[in-house]
């Protein structure tokens, strides 16, 4: 257990304490969600940290656990609601109807966040500010269209992040640079360190998954299974990388 481990955080600032799946009731083991061996053979998740993050290969079930605990928790998930697919699958959002939820003191409200999605809200809430233009000065005073995909990111991080809640980040790292992923991590340490804001994770990001005082869930074992920073590809790989590399002349 190195840094990153969470012995001794307080649970003052920890809502959300764990969640369990019922698996005996899953509805099919053929189709996804319910197909993925990570959701069969995972009977709880330890929640229990003030950030806790959930490391794995793309396809490794870390989005869609995510996704169950947005859903179980009431958090809305802003996205295309009109979309369509060239193969519809009844069970894709059905995860959450099998998880369990422990908290510690009652249910919190938060929010749930996907680059992929963001943009989408982002040019709601600009929309809505055009009529009430008070709502700009929640997140910074400007219009969040105005900016690059990383700088509105960023606004929100900054700003939301200041309000008690619970928080479910599913690749925040998306369209940021390194040093923006730094002022992440900072901004997450920050607002675990006041307390009232919990945060679960899904990234590849080994700045953010060094944040110390979190807890890495690896999503590459079957259970789900706590991990040490140093061993998680994100960092094995990218040490690997820059090993390799040739001093320039």
């Amino acid at each position: 257990m190195d840094s990153n481990a969470c012995a001794g955080h307080s649970l003052l600032a920890v809502h959300l304490l764990e969640i369990s799946i019922d698996r005996a009731r899953f509805p099919t083991r053929e189709a996804y969600p319910f197909s993925l061996r990570v959701v069969q053979e995972t009977a709880s998740v330890p929640l229990d940290a003030p950030v806790t993050f959930f490391a794995g290969e793309n396809g490794s079930g870390k989005s869609t656990f995510l996704r169950a605990i947005a859903h179980r928790c009431g958090i809305h998930i802003w996205e295309n609601a009109g979309r369509t697919l060239a193969r519809p699958n009844p069970f894709a959002e059905r995860l959450y109807e099998f998880v369990d939820v422990r908290w510690q003191d009652g249910a919190m409200p938060g929010s749930f966040f996907a680059a992929e999605i963001f943009r989408n809200f982002a040019e709601l809430f600009d929309m809505w500010a055009a009529s009430d233009p008070g709502l700009l000065a929640f997140l910074g005073g400007a219009p969040l269209t105005e900016k690059s995909h990383g700088q509105c990111n960023m606004t929100f991080f900054e700003h939301r992040f200041r309000v008690p809640g619970l928080y479910l980040l599913d690749e925040p790292e998306s369209a940021l640079s390194p040093r923006r992923q730094a002022e992440l991590l900072r901004i997450l340490s920050e607002a675990a360190a006041r307390g009232g804001a919990q945060f679960i994770v899904a990234t590849h990001s080994p700045i953010l998954l060094s944040l110390p005082g979190s807890r890495i869930l690896s999503f590459d074992a079957c259970p789900v299974a706590e991990i040490a920073y140093r061993d998680t590809d994100s960092f094995r790989l990218h040490k690997q990388f820059f090993a390799g590399m040739k001093d320039e002349p």
